[in-house]
């Protein structure tokens, strides 16, 4: 027991040379035993020199005086002073004192750091009884005890440390008071630096470190470490000094701090705050799409515009906007209108906002095509009587239909041009026939969609009336066109009568068996007045035709015209 009562002492007193800054390789040490400080001399008291040099070259010194015990690294102290020793490098020892006063306050010759345990104790001369025990700190008295002469402080802070002292009632001597004795308490570890960016990004990671310094006294002691944010915990207690935050919000911003604890956190020491403020990132890179794809839809179509963000944390708002349109279309990422109007069209653009800045997209030009719809064709001139050689126009337009629109012209089901006038100049029989129309407009350049409107039929027909002569009716069927000679021929035959006999050159009558018929195989219609209607200033107007006439009688011969 008392070997391990020796090799504890020993240990206290490294430790105590180390914590009055002994500690480093060029530092001398002096160690006393047993370890209690001021040494008494009613008690064998060993000091031991250590330091680098050449052993066996210590210099002992006693008050302030070289002292005989020289080249020696222990020496035992027999007298009351102040002792030094030095070594050629590490230069001097800090002091030790051994006292033979009647009343002497003890306090233990090791470091005292934070958290620990330490216990003053006051002591009569040659261990005589002490009663009535009173202990001061700094002057101010800590505590009074009727029994007992020992006073701990647990645990030790910073606060402690000072000058302290004691006053009792020594046996056999009456009322003394001890020397004032000096207790260093030294930090644990230090304050705690919370580290970080301030204006860290969202979305970013954020790393704070808690940092603090162990004391090289014990470099290893374990620590905690406790992180808050506007005084709520929000990591540890833990080992690591670092708090890891992977993605950072905006509800990430606010007042940070940091505590570093002892094992048994006897020993709490908080950081100053640290503001950390999140940045937003500005919005940026807003593109449209749309679908179907290409901006052009049709009338009555589903469209759906798209917007997107290239960079930008949140939250986002967006806003859709088509030019001339003063309110907002809509909002979100995603603006859909499910039958589109003609009025629908114009330019799209979408703005985005994190309310501090706003970014807009390129606009996007939507066309709403109206496909086209009742065809119809408009003849250009009268075309109910129309004489050979004369031009015929007709023209193709249709009620609605977005632009360009093309036309095609159908005779008798075939192609014959394109445009949307269809012009016959020297019309001939072989122009005879049905004309339509087809109107066409499409969706996109590729023409993926393609829509038409045929107009109704347009008959036309040409009829030869006369040598060299033709007319031409548009809309006039056959049948009606031949009822119409019909009735010419015989109201013609109802009007013709006998004039005076003559024989003109350019006829010759047929003249049948008593009692026949006589048949006309060439009536001339006589002139009429110049300037009358219809007049024709030129060529008689000729119908051929083979009449058949009265029965023929003995006296009937002579010459007979036809009277319109």
């Amino acid at each position: 027991m008392a070997g391990d009562t020796g090799m504890a002492g020993k240990v206290a007193l490294l430790l105590w040379a180390q914590t009055l800054g002994l500690a480093g390789a060029q530092t001398t040490q002096l160690l006393v035993e047993p370890p209690w400080l001021p040494a008494v001399l009613w008690e064998r008291v060993t000091l031991t020199c250590q330091g680098s040099g050449t052993a066996g070259a210590t210099t002992w010194y006693k008050d302030g005086q070289r002292w005989g015990q020289q080249g020696r690294d222990h020496v035992t102290v027999t007298e009351s002073g102040t002792y030094r020793c030095a070594r050629p490098v590490s230069g001097f020892s800090p002091p030790v004192t051994a006292s033979d006063d009647w009343l002497v306050l003890q306090v233990p010759a090791r470091a005292l750091l934070e958290g620990d345990t330490v216990t003053l104790r006051c002591r009569g001369w040659w261990n005589n009884a002490v009663t009535r025990v009173s202990f001061y700190h700094e002057g101010k008295e800590l505590r009074v005890l009727r029994d007992g002469t020992e006073l701990s402080l647990l645990p030790l802070q910073l606060k402690h440390s000072g000058r302290y002292s004691c006053k009792g009632r020594v046996e056999y001597w009456g009322l003394e008071e001890s020397a004032p004795v000096t207790v260093t308490v030294q930090e644990l570890f230090s304050v705690p630096v919370l580290e970080g960016p301030p204006e860290p990004t969202e979305g970013s990671p954020l790393t704070l470190s808690c940092l603090s310094t162990p004391s090289p006294l014990r470099p290893r002691a374990p620590l905690l470490h406790v992180f808050y944010q506007d005084g709520r915990v929000v990591g540890g207690p833990q080992g690591s000094p670092q708090l890891l935050v992977p993605a950072v919000g905006v509800s990430h911003s606010g007042n940070y701090s940091c505590e570093v604890r002892s094992e048994e956190g006897a020993v709490r020491k908080s950081s100053a705050l640290l503001r950390v403020t999140v940045r937003r990132v500005p919005p940026s890179g807003v593109s449209l799409s749309v679908q179907p794809p290409g901006g052009p839809v049709a009338l009555g179509d589903r469209l759906v515009l798209s917007c997107t963000v290239a960079a930008g944390t949140g939250p986002l708002s967006f806003s859709w906007h088509r030019e001339g349109s003063a309110a907002p279309l809509g909002t979100g990422p995603r603006l859909e209108l499910p039958h589109v109007g003609d009025n629908d069209s114009g330019q799209y653009q979408c703005r985005v906002s994190d309310g501090d800045s706003v970014a807009e997209s390129d606009p996007l030009n939507v066309t709403v095509l109206v496909p086209v719809a009742n065809a119809t064709i408009t003849p250009g001139p009268p075309a109910h009587r129309v004489h050979a050689g004369d031009a015929v126009t007709l023209r193709c337009s249709v009620q609605v239909g977005s632009a360009p629109v093309t036309f095609t012209w159908l005779h008798n089901g075939q192609e014959v041009a394109r445009g949307p006038l269809l012009e016959l100049g020297d019309i001939d029989v072989g122009h005879s026939g049905t004309y339509q129309c087809v109107a066409t407009n499409q969706l996109g350049q590729d023409g993926h969609r393609v829509f038409q409107a045929l107009s109704p039929e347009l008959a036309l027909t040409v009829t030869t009336w006369g040598r060299g002569d033709t007319a031409v009716a548009a809309g006039v069927g056959s049948p009606l066109l031949a009822l119409v000679l019909l009735v010419g021929a015989i109201v013609g035959w109802q009007r013709c009568h006998r004039r005076a006999p003559r024989t003109p050159p350019d006829r010759t009558p047929v003249v049948p068996a008593e009692g026949g018929e006589v048949l006309y195989t060439h009536v001339v219609p006589t002139a009429r007045a110049a300037g009358s209607p219809g007049a024709i200033p030129e060529a008689p107007e000729v119908t051929y035709a083979e009449l058949p006439g009265p029965r023929w009688h003995p006296g009937d011969s002579g010459d007979y015209e036809n009277v319109l």
